[in-house]
């Protein structure tokens, strides 16, 4: 088309004709990790809420995630029994979902690089050995949910995700779209783009992050590349879009690349947690959050992480930020 601006996106790759993603046999593989792993922990981050319809837990221990993978959408189902993780993985994207487990549990992290020292943290990083560093690979589906948290309560913005998901998203691959667990896996890139103001405006999302969202979107060939930099360059990469700042940028690739010193700034409760938990003091500001972490430069949101999984954190003084609900406007 004459006089467009981005590249257009290519469709993902269809289902194999003849299955039904929801009946089709599963894929498996098993990976033992080279330590102790704690599946829970590691995943926790991946998870945008309670009711988060791309993520599950279920009464028999096992952890479910729907993603769209660059090979289409993909279900994974993930058990650890005696030190062996098991997968099982539904969708034209089983295959690359299994081929990436490694690195979803954290292979490529090294907590023997990080050195307490702060007893807080000492303690907290012995009681959660298990805890590794999750590298998805997938920026979209982890910056989208990012740009809805920016200036609002993390309750409003799990909404959100959750309602625009259910209503242009797609039923996950294998058992996890049927009746009991009923998944969601996020539109693509163009569906993104082309979902209209009002739908934005009943999930409860501002005229700002809708058009951030939809900006990133419309360019996610080149954001999805930042999933293979080194974190400060996919950081930059992700600020090129308007509406993208260190906040976010930072949510985002601590996730998709397992970033150990892309510690969140910007944060309105974060700084406080760690200046209390460091050095008693309830008022901290970034700057000097930043100088109580410079000891482990170079694994600071771990150091970050370890703090607030210690529980340890100021009492309020004041009430949370204000639920402002546009979709009654």
């Amino acid at each position: 088309m004459a006089g467009r601006r981005y590249a257009p996106i290519p469709a993902p790759r269809p289902a194999r004709p003849h299955q039904d993603p929801r009946t089709q046999a599963a894929a498996t593989r098993t990976y033992t990790p080279p330590a102790p792993l704690h599946l829970g922990l590691t995943l926790a981050p991946l998870r945008r809420g309670p009711a988060d319809p791309t993520f599950r837990t279920t009464p028999d221990g096992a952890v479910w995630r729907a993603s769209r993978t660059p090979e289409g959408p993909a279900t994974l189902r993930l058990t650890e029994q005696g030190g062996t993780v098991g997968a099982q993985a539904w969708g034209p994207g089983a295959d690359w979902f299994l081929d990436h487990l490694p690195a979803l549990l954290g292979e490529a992290d090294d907590p023997a690089a990080f050195a307490p020292r702060h007893r807080l943290l000492a303690e907290s990083a012995r009681r959660r050995a298990g805890l590794r560093l999750t590298r998805t690979g997938l920026v979209l589906e982890n910056l989208i949910p990012s740009i809805l948290e920016q200036k609002i309560t993390t309750d409003e913005a799990y909404r959100a995700w959750r309602l625009l998901l259910h209503r242009h998203g797609e039923p996950a691959p294998g058992p996890a779209g049927g009746q009991d667990l009923r998944m969601r896996v996020m539109p693509d890139a163009r569906a993104w783009t082309l979902i209209p103001s009002w739908e934005w405006h009943r999930a409860g999302v501002d005229n700002k992050r809708a058009s951030t969202i939809i900006r990133a979107a419309r360019v996610a060939r080149r954001m999805e590349e930042a999933a293979q930099m080194e974190p400060p360059a996919a950081r930059a990469r992700l600020e090129l879009v308007p509406g993208i700042g260190p906040w976010t940028s930072a949510e985002t690739i601590q996730r998709t690349n397992g970033a150990p010193d892309e510690v969140t700034t910007g944060d309105l409760h974060l700084p406080h947690t760690v200046g209390y938990a460091l050095a008693g003091n309830r008022d901290a500001t970034d700057e000097e959050m930043l100088e109580l972490l410079a000891p482990y430069a170079g694994q600071r949101h771990r150091a970050a992480r370890l703090i607030l999984l210690s529980g340890v954190a100021p009492a309020r003084r004041q009430p949370k930020m204000r639920r402002v609900d546009i979709a009654q406007w």
